[in-house]
């Protein structure tokens, strides 16, 4: 090479250089620029490198203490860091509408950590793709259709309602969990897979369980190490590969399930349906999810169609059965409340076999309703929703800058000491129609709210009604005193050691 190609390349290498440093100074000032832009919002001194994430006891109950602290102090926004990385947190009715009520995609830090287990369906999508699908999806869940699941639903119920005469007959305390979720799983693949298993009779063994509940403990472990937040990294680790294989597995079901609907598809219409058909009479989710076409005559892809399987599959089990779980344990832990519900399931079932509980029904147990979202805001079965901000938007009079994410961390809404007195305490008539009437609607977001609320929450609220009507119309339930229950934060709310119960049949 002579010394004039030598010249060049060190001239060109030398430009290179002051373009990077120069884009890095501007990176810098307009960084510094943002974070002055941060500073308006209240916030905990931050440590230098690790932000305020040591300051959280963990995602249990002392974290969940630590949270109602801080919003008792904070009661409508703040500023945190997880390491470098910066967080506003709404808490309060009106901040929380102005981000909820947006179409805003949803934050990548939590979402990002989800997208290997679900994809890009309606949970983790944005934009046009998210737009597009939610109007494909949302005929799934007309109320025409969610009628035709009562049946199955009852059906499912029968073997959690058997689980309960067993340990009833036994004298022995029963796993609540466990068992619910078992349930939930059943439903959401019985009606809206037409597909049918014994997953009941397998018990918390049955591996697609073990691999979600699995998977749940990874993310949440994820989550507050902000170091393996890249996927690169993380795939790298025991942890990293741990996921994969339990993504692959959930992946390797939720194909199976499509491809053997495909098939009955192929061979049988099913809105004539064949006489094997449990849903001859109607189209159920993944028929719509197989059939459905936009305005352009474009049907899901073979990927969208899984991701969609996988996310309905967690949020149609998963947080369903939290709920389930969590409503068995306020009322057992409320002799009183108890008593109430079986007296208005008793009124409701006069001269009827409760063994099937009808459509009709759904509407007309309100006292249920009341305990049912009561113990949905004392427990708060999903904890978090986070968006990310593409445009500055202003909430309580400040800009929070665009490109921020935002968490609404439900569970702090639902223990607002400004929004709810004594939030402690289990209360069920915060529900009744007057205290309703004078409350923001945004106070109580089990389902979230806005355009990205939940797509399933009348399904999942028939499922918990039916549920919990033919339990405590046939059965009475105390907490085992000898067992400590502990909350644990995780994708969903969950405990520790699962809850416990004694069960005696009713006379």
């Amino acid at each position: 090479m002579t010394s004039l190609s030598l010249y060049v390349v060190g001239a060109l290498a030398i430009a290179a250089s002051l373009v990077v440093v120069v884009k890095s100074i501007f990176w810098l000032v307009a960084y510094r620029k943002y974070l002055n832009r941060l500073k308006v919002f209240p916030y905990d001194p931050p440590n230098f490198i690790f932000g305020n994430l040591f300051q959280y006891p963990g995602p249990n109950d002392k974290g969940l203490a630590f949270q109602r602290d801080i919003t008792r102090r904070y009661p409508r926004m703040f500023l945190t860091w997880l390491m470098q990385f910066p967080l506003i947190v709404v808490s309060h009715p009106d901040t929380v509408k102005v981000i909820l009520k947006s179409s805003e995609p949803k934050g990548e830090p939590v979402y990002n950590l989800i997208r290997p287990w679900i994809g890009d369906g309606l949970l983790t999508s944005r934009g046009a793709k998210w737009s597009r699908n939610r109007r494909l999806l949302t005929p799934a869940f007309h109320f025409e259709i969610l009628k035709n699941y009562v049946e199955v639903k009852n059906r499912c119920a029968d073997d959690l309602v058997q689980k309960f005469q067993t340990a009833a007959e036994r004298c022995a305390s029963l796993r609540v969990f466990s068992d619910v979720t078992m349930f939930t799983l059943d439903v959401i693949l019985r009606c809206a897979m037409s597909y049918t298993t014994n997953c009941q009779e397998i018990g918390e063994k049955h591996p697609y369980v073990q691999a979600v509940n699995d998977i749940s403990k990874l993310l949440v472990d994820r989550f507050f190490m902000p170091w393996f937040y890249s996927d690169f990294l993380y795939f790298l680790t025991p942890m990293g590969r741990r996921m994969l294989k339990h993504c692959s597995f959930v992946h390797k079901v939720a194909e199976e399930i499509i491809e053997t609907r495909k098939l009955k598809l192929e061979k049988e219409s099913p809105v004539a349906g064949a006489k094997d058909n449990q849903h001859s009479k109607y189209m159920d989710f993944l028929d719509i999810l197989l059939t459905a076409k936009d305005e352009e005559g474009k049907g899901l892809s073979a990927k969208e169609i899984r991701d969609e399987v996988d996310t309905f599959l967690f949020e149609g089990h998963d947080t369903t059965a939290s709920a389930i779980s969590w409503a068995l344990y306020s009322i057992a832990e409320h002799a009183a409340v108890q008593r109430k519900i079986q007296e208005e399931l008793d009124e409701r079932f006069k001269g009827r076999d409760c063994s099937d509980v009808l459509w009709e029904d759904l509407s007309e147990l309100p006292y249920l309703t009341k305990v049912i979202k009561e113990s949905m805001r004392l427990h708060t079965p999903v904890p978090l929703i986070q968006r990310n901000l593409t445009k500055d938007t202003v909430v309580d009079n400040e800009v929070i800058p665009e490109g921020t994410t935002v968490s609404v961390v439900v569970y702090n809404c639902h223990h607002n000491p400004s929004v709810w007195e004594d939030s402690m305490k289990f209360d069920p008539e915060r529900f009744s129609p007057e205290n309703v009437q004078g409350r923001d609607s945004y106070a109580f977001i089990p389902f979230s709210a806005g355009p990205r609320n939940c797509i399933g929450q009348n399904f999942a609220m028939d499922e918990i009604k039916i549920i919990l009507a033919r339990l405590l119309s046939k059965f009475s339930i105390k907490l085992d005193p000898t067992h400590v229950v502990e909350k644990d934060e995780s994708i969903v709310m969950r405990a520790k050691n699962d809850i416990k119960i004694f069960i005696t049949a009713r006379d």
